[in-house]
């Protein structure tokens, strides 16, 4: 666990999760203590795959850096939240945070209950000018799900931001000296985020170009799986930079620099785009851009922007104002301090050098806080209780000498009513005895209606014209109950008799007949056995109903020819299994099969409660 000076970071991106281990430096500045990363494999577009990769992910670097149970604040990648740059006349505080929620109402595209939601001033109203607010939201539920697993590593989570935000706050920090306007390009394996920068005046905009986009590009140019394309770019991959520049005297590879090349034109043309988008609301075009993200390190990539955008391109350096430990590989980490930038950035949230400060509060950290809060008044609760039990103290012990007049004066009365005691229970043992008896006749009369109500429910599961039962007829112990009974087959049809399924075997002692343990259900259906999934699906649904689903005849297996292994060895498996038996497709019937299902009764109907259940 790190100490309580030091700071812990963790940044979610789309193919990368990195965690930094830092402390405050002197004269507000950072150190680096330590910094690892995880790559995640597959396609960054397969979001259900994600969850387990992030959690294995944050496990290893926790587990790597020694920060189990540490403070984490964590950012999230541009594309998974929603931004919105608002402009609002000159209001009071009060009246800004109402306007801000409608406009949230207005612009993000869910209902405020199901989003974490935050907004910051960026530019202050001056001589009756607008002033400027972010609005950044995101789903809750994606929020909580990602919280979770960053919990189990174990990290407590104190805070969440999203990477466009703390990316401004680290060049901030790291180019304090620059006023004029300055793009950051943020190039990730699924998005890149466009950040313009000019003084305290932030604007943003997340593009759906990224690392991603090339490996898709050359996965389909060149017909190979996602994996081995994205193993390709890494290994040979560069931009051509075309016109007078020689191509690569590899044809494969110059081909693929190609395909690059056209992907990297998109990113262009966005660009180009949103620059005129930020020029029409007000702002500057930018003087000189920083490029960075896991991306950003394609060979070339530079080059070919400096050459389109017009303007000087450099590599973002987020380690310029901080500090670097003595545990930390100086080399790697200078080969990687373009990627840092949202590590530095979160970590400025704790020494409160952060010019923008979005907080996205997951449910769990939302009740940390509340806690947090109650915490002083938990405290004066608790001395109030603990000076009411010294007093309760004082009070027994003056106590005590009457209690114990009173406990030999209860003791003779106890003596005394020790005999109404034997009385009481033994006309206790008379009512239960009684009551024994008299449980099977209820059952009984409960079982009147019953069968009424097993025929309704399973006549409602039957659902369209392809299936249909023919005959019902009540079990005892997995075997018919006897004729003379007058509990015969409920329901009589002459293809019963032709549906060719095995006896059901004989036990060695008769089973008790006055009690209905199993309900066997005949039937037939049209087109194909398929049908019968349907009827089965429908009595999962509620549990089965009346109807305990087991998968095992009740009579055993007997060789039926629409066996499995599994049910011929008696393994146990998923319902229907054993108790369900088919016969397909015969020539010359007006039906495409006949099927029957025994089904387990949850509750077994006593049909005679004067009759005593034998021993078997």
């Amino acid at each position: 666990m790190a100490d309580k000076k030091s700071i812990v970071t963790l940044n979610i991106g789309s193919q990368r999760v990195s965690l930094a281990h830092l402390k405050p430096g002197k004269g507000g500045g950072l150190v680096l203590l330590k910094y690892e990363f995880y790559e995640l494999s597959g396609d960054p577009a397969a979001d259900a795959a994600r969850l387990p990769q992030i959690k294995l992910a944050v496990a290893a670097l926790v587990d790597s850096l020694g920060v189990a149970k540490s403070d984490v604040i964590f950012s999230l990648s541009g594309h998974s939240a929603f931004t919105r740059f608002i402009n609002t006349p000159a209001l009071d505080e009060e009246n800004v945070e109402k306007l801000i929620a409608f406009e949230a109402q207005q612009n993000i595209p869910f209902p405020l209950n199901e989003v974490a939601w935050d907004y910051q001033k960026i530019v202050s109203a001056r001589d009756g000018d607008e002033a400027e607010y972010a609005l950044v939201a995101i789903k809750k539920d994606s929020l909580d799900e990602l919280t979770e697993v960053i919990e189990e590593a174990p990290l407590a989570v104190k805070g969440v931001d999203v990477a466009p935000m703390v990316l401004y706050n680290a060049f901030r920090f790291s180019y304090p000296e620059i006023e004029s306007c300055s793009l950051l390009i943020d190039v990730g394996a699924r998005t890149t985020n466009l950040i313009f920068i000019e003084g305290e005046r932030v604007f943003t905009r997340s593009i759906p170009v990224g690392g991603a986009a090339t490996t898709s590009a050359i996965s389909s140019e060149f017909n190979m799986p996602f994996a081995d394309a994205e193993e390709r770019k890494k290994q040979d991959g560069f931009v051509s930079l075309g016109g007078a520049y020689a191509e690569h005297e590899d044809p494969g590879i110059a081909a693929m620099s190609k395909v690059i090349r056209n992907t990297m034109t998109r990113l262009h043309s966005e660009i180009a785009r949103t620059t005129s988008a930020y020029r029409q609301a007000g702002g500057s075009a930018p003087v000189t851009a920083y490029l960075c993200g896991g991306s950003s390190a394609l060979p070339y990539l530079r080059e070919f922007l400096n050459e389109k955008i017009g303007i000087e391109v450099e590599y973002f350096n987020a380690l310029k104002s901080v500090a670097v430990g003595p545990a930390v590989d100086t080399d790697v980490v200078t080969s990687e301090a373009h990627n840092l930038g949202e590590l530095v950035g979160l970590a400025l949230r704790e020494t409160g050098q952060c010019s923008m400060d979005i907080d996205l509060i997951p449910a769990v950290v939302e009740r940390r806080r509340d806690v947090e809060k109650r915490r002083p008044f938990l405290l004066i609760a608790g001395a109030c209780v603990l000076a009411t039990l010294l007093a309760w103290g004082f009070y027994y012990q003056k106590a005590t000498g009457i209690a114990k007049n009173s406990f030999q004066q209860l003791r003779t009365e106890e003596n005394t009513l020790s005999g109404f005691s034997k009385k009481i229970t033994a006309s206790a043992e008379k009512e239960q005895t009684v009551r024994d008896r008299g449980n099977p006749l209820e059952a009984a009369v409960e079982g009147r209606t019953r069968f009424i109500e097993i025929f309704s429910y399973l006549n409602s599961k039957f659902k369209g014209d392809k299936i249909w039962f023919t005959q019902i007829e009540p079990l005892t112990g997995g075997i018919p109950m006897a004729d003379n009974l007058g509990m015969g087959a409920l329901w009589k049809d002459s293809n019963v008799s032709s549906l060719g399924l095995p006896q059901d075997a004989r036990p060695d002692k008769k089973p008790p007949q006055n009690v209905i343990t199993h309900i066997r259900v005949y039937g037939q259906f049209r087109d194909t056995s398929d049908v019968l999934y349907g009827f089965e699906e429908q009595l999962k649904k509620d549990g089965g109903g009346f109807f305990r689903l087991t998968a095992t005849s009740p009579a055993g297996g007997d060789g039926n020819r629409n066996q499995s292994g599994a049910e011929a060895g008696g393994t146990a498996e998923e319902w229907p299994g054993n108790s369900r038996r088919i016969i397909e497709l015969r020539e010359g019937e007006g039906f495409s099969g006949q099927m029957r299902y025994d089904l387990e009764l949850k509750e077994p109907i006593y049909t005679d409660p004067a009759r005593r259940r034998p021993e078997i």
